[in-house]
């Protein structure tokens, strides 16, 4: 791993696994998309607004895992000054606060039918909007700093100090008494979702993972590339200016 810590080297493999990256993902989420709302039957109870959850569900995971992996990220930048860990942080952020999103709003869809209201500041759902709060201080921060070192310091810091949040939103509901269901799926007495339904939930979860994958790889190397343009001109600004 560390020998693509140069940039270059880095670029060169991205170049290589983007186009085959992008094939497989977008197979995976075309078969995921088929069997979640063509193959996979209704719910007994939720009728066909079971369906939400084959987006919700994998929108959450990434939205907790792309933080994690800034947070991860954040102590490579700042204890081994990696080249590439504020690149990966920094593009990561945007991608993982779509996903954030993206798994509130399904979430809320999903909550009308079954809670009767849209919204309630239930534990699970209170700390995945203070991820996604998170998540936008990130990015503001990033945007702010112009120098960016400081901007990666500085968000470094920030987004291990909000890491905390992560396990709060894995166990909220197990600690607090909650609207939002417990774990169905990764639990120590197995996946309590029928076969027929997880089948096409773990399809389109892969498919999603795919998609984060490839899309923090597109986002890595623009930034690399823009960093470069960055430091080209800053040359030509000092060679002018000496001259």
């Amino acid at each position: 791993m560390w020998s693509l810590a140069n940039p270059t080297r880095f670029l060169g493999l991205a170049d290589r696994v983007i186009p085959w990256l992008a094939v497989l993902t977008f197979l995976t989420l075309g078969v995921g998309l088929y069997l979640a709302f063509f193959v996979a039957p209704p719910d007994y109870q939720q009728g066909e607004t079971v369906r939400i959850m084959f987006v919700h569900v994998p929108a959450a995971w990434l939205a907790m895992f792309g933080y994690t992996l800034i947070a991860i990220a954040s102590i490579g930048s700042l204890i081994w000054r990696h080249p590439l860990a504020d690149v990966a942080a920094k593009t990561a952020a945007p991608i993982g606060a779509t996903f954030c999103f993206l798994a509130l709003v399904t979430g809320s869809l999903w909550g009308k039918p079954m809670w009767g209201t849209y919204w309630v500041w239930d534990a699970r759902l209170t700390s995945m909007l203070v991820l996604f709060l998170l998540y936008l201080g990130l990015i503001a921060l990033w945007q702010s700093i112009e120098e960016p070192g400081r901007a990666g310091r500085a968000a470094a810091i920030l987004a291990l100090v909000g890491f905390v949040n992560v396990p709060i939103i894995k166990f909220s509901v197990d600690w607090w008494n909650t609207l939002h269901q417990p774990a169905s799926i990764l639990r120590t007495g197995g996946p309590t979702i029928d076969p027929s339904l997880l089948m096409p939930l773990f399809v389109m979860a892969v498919g999603f993972t795919l998609l984060f994958v490839l899309l923090h790889l597109i986002a890595m190397r623009a930034e690399i590339l823009r960093r470069r343009v960055h430091a080209l001109r800053q040359v030509h600004v000092e060679r002018a200016a000496a001259a």
